[in-house]
């Protein structure tokens, strides 16, 4: 007989990430579609999903994988067996050679970056194709601090610095100004692009369209993805790479904590869990958002708690929720949602006990792929 998620769950010896492999693999061949159909390429970015033990089934349906820095573009070289696309902020002449040798793309953040290394590119490394970073200027993203259009952002060339053209060796363009953003984003963003940056496309052999692109979120319209992308690679005749995040891993799994005590205090009610917000969950602190967690509701009831965190940090709990049960401790406290981008930014503030990692299968078991102990604490000091 099946166990249920709830069963599954009980096993777990203390607090852990859970990604589901049925609902990965769901993802990627609805990705797989949008490539095939839209004829483009789709790369994984590590910054929103660095499961490396999972490369190798990502492969199977993507075409590669994007580095942000010389580690991530080590671990896509190591475990997926291929070159990265690469786009970093800034590059450092001691990083350099080594990213450049296990790189197939490199996308530069300024003109004078791109000089700086262009002749080191041309004698050593002759076969990386080369891009530049531009920024349209528009965004449809309302939270600035992942909004990298934003007036006076670092991030990207303006127009008005390429308004006689592209440096010699440079091949693609690279722009990224969705998040979590839908296709009509996308269209609207593309206008723009066009508008500020159409002079140049005709001398560019690749055009990478960022991350942002949330196909696998319920109610996208992925037709209408399909028919932007395609209507773009016919107009101007250059290849589309698009390096969506979160979309790979969407919905995939969960964060998995116990409730280790129950505080009251002028009428608040807290359950003090076995995981910290701030270290575990960093992004709901930071974008802000407010995490789904299973066996709550909307409506206001008896059973209102704020949920604390494991750390010493004031700010470590998110404000109530209204349970349909009596929470006890010892009960678990599942956030769903939790594998993209969320266990890529953990820390080990406060020296608290870090979740495992564990890849619930297909046929319903278990697999630990990462098990944290004292010594990953640790090493981290010193």
């Amino acid at each position: 007989m099946n166990k249920t998620e709830a069963e599954i769950y009980a096993s777990l010896p203390k607090a852990a990430y859970v990604l589901h492999e049925d609902k990965l693999i769901k993802n990627l061949e609805l990705i797989k579609r949008v490539k095939d159909e839209a004829g483009i390429s789709i790369i994984l970015a590590l910054k929103g999903f660095s499961m490396w033990k999972m490369f190798p089934q990502v492969y199977d349906y993507l075409d590669g994988a994007t580095a942000s820095s010389l580690y991530e573009a080590k671990l896509i070289h190591e475990e997926m067996g291929c070159k990265a696309h690469t786009y970093c902020a800034a590059y450092t002449d001691y990083d350099f050679d080594e990213l450049a040798s296990i790189s197939e793309h490199m996308v530069f953040n300024s003109v004078g970056q791109y000089l700086h290394f262009k002749k080191k590119l041309k004698s050593e490394y002759p076969n990386v194709s080369c891009g530049l970073r531009v920024n349209p200027g528009f965004s449809k993203v309302e939270v600035d601090m992942y909004n990298p259009t934003a007036p006076g952002s670092r991030l990207g060339i303006d127009a008005s610095h390429l308004i006689d053209g592209l440096p010699e060796g440079i091949e693609g363009i690279h722009f990224h100004a969705l998040c979590e953003s839908s296709s009509y984003d996308l269209e609207e963003t593309l206008a723009v692009f066009e508008q500020k940056f159409g002079h140049l496309l005709p001398h560019v052999k690749w055009v990478n369209m960022g991350g942002g692109h949330l196909m696998t979120r319920k109610g996208y319209d992925t037709d209408h993805l399909i028919k932007v992308l395609k209507n773009f690679k016919e107009k101007y005749n250059v290849n589309i790479i698009l390096e969506p995040g979160s979309a790979i891993a969407w919905q995939t799994g969960d964060l998995v904590s116990n409730i280790i005590d129950i505080v009251e205090n002028h009428g608040i009610k807290t359950i003090m869990t076995d995981v910290s917000f701030t270290a575990h969950m960093p992004d709901t602190l930071e974008m802000p958002y407010r995490p789904d967690i299973a066996g709550t509701t909307d409506e206001i009831n008896d059973h209102r708690y704020r949920i604390g965190g494991t750390s010493c940090l004031s700010g470590d709990f998110m404000y109530e929720y209204n349970f349909d049960f009596e929470p006890r401790i010892g009960d678990q406290i599942i956030f769903r949602d939790m594998i993209h981008y969320t266990v890529v930014k953990t820390t080990m503030f406060n020296g608290v006990n870090h979740p495992d990692i564990y890849l619930l299968k297909k046929d319903g078991t278990l697999d630990c792929m990462r098990n944290f102990t004292y010594n990953d604490y640790k090493k981290r000091m010193n």
